[in-house]
């Protein structure tokens, strides 16, 4: 998966992984949206979007090279999937800004390199600390002013938070048939369930989350995103099997995970570790086919 690209500076990226950031597809884990993510990064959220490639230096420095060629990106992301080996090079021209760090935890390394640490800011530059501009003000590698020497670093995911609970969703639209199975069998072993809770598709497991009072904020806050367009990429549409859709939303405090032709589960800032379940019932059907409709998807 790891490759070497000498057409970036003088100073070659040994490539690790990389990431796309566009509007149908970013790491949940940096933001609600697209324009959040972006400005994790320092980044304008221009419409057509960026391939991250991460990597580290011949020092062994932490790098994120942020470019504009997202389909080179995809096409390296699609191959290294499947397990074959892709030379991920971008052009010198496609390079928008170097920065330091990386934005995701990356649990790999270069072989012959020394272990991933942060650079430090060239001696003389306007990063370097000791040699600042007069006026306090520094530049970052994206071009922003009054920004200090601050590498790219992961978000806190150790605690239950936003980022974290961005990320169960990820993981619940992922190994959607696996956390379907489990809810089955929880009900099914569940003689007390709420008789008066919406029912799955087709008569299947029941969901008393309908009278969750989180639950129903956030049903609501979704009704008003198909009356008035949210930020772009709050709402998300990617395939499933069959003619079906997987269905992803994140809101102030929740997230949301779906399936076009049966449930979906939403997880809450206020309540740790809490996947729950809604059911299909009579209404969620319709709301899922508005949300399909105004969803950014993939090119």
């Amino acid at each position: 998966m790891a490759g070497t690209d000498d057409s970036m500076d003088d100073d070659p990226l040994y490539v690790l992984t990389a990431a796309l950031l566009t509007p149908a597809r970013f790491p949940a884990v940096l933001g609600d949206d697209y324009p959040e993510a972006c400005a994790a990064l320092g980044l304008e959220p221009y419409d057509r979007g960026y391939g991250l490639v991460m990597g580290q230096d011949r020092a062994g420095a932490r790098w994120t090279v942020v470019v504009d060629d997202v389909s080179l990106v995809a096409v390296a992301i699609a191959s290294w999937d499947c397990g074959i080996e892709y030379d991920l090079s971008p052009g010198e021209r496609t390079v928008v800004c170097a920065l330091p760090g990386w934005p995701l935890a990356l649990s790999v390394r270069a072989p012959g390199l020394p272990a991933p640490h942060d650079p430090e800011p060239e001696p003389g530059s306007e990063e370097d600390d000791g040699n600042g501009p007069s006026d306090g003000t520094e530049t970052d590698r994206s071009g922003n002013e009054d920004s200090a020497w601050h590498p790219l670093a992961p978000p806190d995911t150790d605690s239950w938070g936003p980022a974290q609970r961005r990320l169960g969703a990820d993981e619940v639209a992922l190994q959607w048939a696996v956390w379907r199975e489990r809810l089955s069998a929880a009900v099914a072993t569940d003689s007390t369930a709420d008789t008066d809770a919406a029912d799955t598709k087709d008569g299947g497991p029941k969901s008393t989350a309908l009278s969750h009072q989180g639950v129903r904020r956030v049903l609501k806050e979704l009704h008003s995103y198909v009356e008035t367009a949210p930020p772009l990429g709050r709402v998300r549409s990617s395939f499933a099997p069959g003619e079906a859709r997987t269905l992803r939303a994140d809101g102030p405090g929740w997230s949301f995970v779906a399936r076009t032709d049966d449930m979906a589960f939403i997880l809450l800032d206020e309540e740790p570790g809490e996947i729950l379940p809604v059911g299909r019932g009579t209404e969620l059907p319709a709301l899922l086919t508005a949300l399909d409709k105004m969803a950014v998807r993939p090119a």
